[in-house]
């Protein structure tokens, strides 16, 4: 019994680790149909919404397991439940659309569970070993994802790009991470905090090439440019469910572990990796407001829009303050609800058993479906920052924390992607509201139009002092736990 109250807090991660391998013995011994898919989809949901109450149950108070490679705290319960928000909203989706694929298999909701049981490893890892380890459990189980769609070539193409390109990114990391060993002598990141902290450390060349290393790496994961090259392909050729997962849990999971290394391992070399964060974020969100203009297929589109909104989001962090860490997750909050509200209006998109991608296939959904072209357009606005929609208040927070920081080119440049950006979120509203109809798409399902409606809802009523004040306060005292 002493046992299980002293790994009482990595019990959410252990129910879904447990949870995931007996998923896979049932799916495995039981009938192999699309029935036994289906019921272990909404059992691994079960899961999900299981380990998010023992999160929120779990003591406000940092604890360390491991010796101290594994640590709990505020800001890692947190993340966490956002990774779970964005994992069940995943499976949600996925129901009716691989039903009608017939690609209704129990390996989905496994493969599933344990990318997010990598994730939360990753939310709370203090170690770069533990770090390393839950970046590769979750990347194996989404490399798979990605080309699951076997006798669909651009699936398998988005999976090989994805394991590649992926597979180099990680010997960067690890090769970084190596560099940082030998030059601090460990692989924790309070002594590596140490280490960094000392007068002579910005002279430590290897240990700032090494930096630069894990920098790569991570900001691979998060797909910020100039290692951005995988999204837009395989967005486009991941399922459509799969792409939704991608652009939701696993790059919130990223980001927070971006955070986590840089203001609790590398405190004192704050000035070096400042300079690379201007620069990342400058560069993402310039090319994902220019880049996706040109985009006539909604996921490529929208995998653009991820990359500029990586770029938003790393404004809060190039800040380097407490507010700034706070406005990042107030951010991937409204991020992680608009993404999953847009994707469930994709996977609408569809006539009779054909999906359908192309924006101008939009055209005239007003005239034929007021309800889902309403919710798309509204949540396009708030992609696109208009206020009084969250979106406008999620740029606010960081374009703020920017200006109390000194930091007015960053801002003012931020300022003007939004702009750009706008033009083709509002193209999309025009097709819609302007043009001729189409032929009419197929009814919603009742799943999508939960999610679709949860994320309306949520993006309005973000402004009101209960939902917006509760959620600002949260990040507020989760940033604390970081040392910005």
């Amino acid at each position: 019994m002493s046992i299980l109250v002293g790994y009482a807090p990595v019990l959410p991660e252990i129910l879904l680790a447990v949870g995931a391998m007996a998923l896979l013995m049932l799916g495995a011994f039981g009938p192999d149909n699309e029935k036994s898919g289906e019921q272990i989809t909404w059992l691994a949901l079960l899961l999900i919404v299981a380990a998010a109450a023992l999160i929120v149950l779990q003591p406000p108070k940092t604890e360390q397991l491991f010796e101290g490679a594994f640590v709990v705290d505020r800001f890692s319960r947190f993340i966490k439940l956002l990774v779970l928000l964005g994992s069940a909203g995943a499976l949600l989706l996925s129901v009716d659309y691989l039903k009608k694929k017939r690609l209704m298999k129990f390996e989905y909701a496994v493969l599933v569970l344990l990318s997010t049981v990598g994730m939360m490893m990753m939310v709370s890892a203090n170690d770069l070993i533990a770090l390393y380890l839950g970046l590769e459990l979750q990347s194996m189980a989404l490399y798979v994802l990605a080309s699951m769609q076997r006798e669909n070539l651009r699936s398998s193409e988005a999976g090989l790009k994805y394991f590649v390109l992926g597979a180099l990114a990680s010997g960067m990391l690890l090769y970084g991470a190596s560099l940082i060993y030998g030059f601090t002598g460990s692989t924790s990141f309070p002594v590596i905090a140490g280490v960094a902290q000392a007068h002579d450390a910005a002279q430590n060349v290897g240990l700032i090439v090494g930096l630069v290393f894990l920098l790569v790496g991570l900001a691979f994961k998060v797909s910020a440019v100039p290692f951005h090259m995988w999204t837009p392909d395989v967005y486009e050729g991941a399922p459509t469910p799969v792409t939704a997962f991608f652009a939701s849990a696993p790059k919130i999971a990223a980001m927070a572990l971006l955070m986590r290394s840089l203001g609790v391992a590398f405190p004192g070399l704050e000035p070096q990796w400042l300079q690379i964060i201007w620069f990342v974020a400058i560069a993402s969100m310039l090319l994902g407001s220019f880049a996706a203009i040109g985009q006539t297929n909604i996921k490529r589109l929208m995998a653009y829009s991820s990359i500029g909104h990586v770029g938003f989001a790393l404004v809060g962090l190039a800040a380097g303050t407490h507010e700034g860490a706070q406005a990042v997750l107030i951010y991937l909050v409204i991020y992680i609800v608009m993404t999953l509200g847009t994707f469930a209006c994709i996977l609408s998109m569809r006539r009779g058993d054909e999906m359908i991608e192309e924006i101008d296939q939009l055209s005239g959904l007003a005239q034929t479906n007021l309800p889902m072209a309403f919710t798309l357009g509204m949540l396009m606005f708030s992609l696109a920052g208009i206020p009084p929609l969250a979106g406008f208040f999620a740029k606010l927070y960081v374009f703020s924390a920017a200006v109390q920081a000194g930091l007015f080119p960053l801002a003012v440049i931020g300022v003007l992607a939004s702009v750009v950006g706008a033009y083709y979120y509002i193209r999309i509203v025009l097709i819609m509201f302007v043009k001729d109809p189409e032929e009419k798409f197929a009814p919603v399902s009742g799943k999508l139009g939960f999610v679709m409606a949860a994320s309306l809802v949520f993006i309005f009523v973000f402004a009101t002092p209960f939902v917006g004040g509760l959620i600002v306060d949260a990040a507020g005292a989760a940033a604390k736990s970081l040392r910005f």
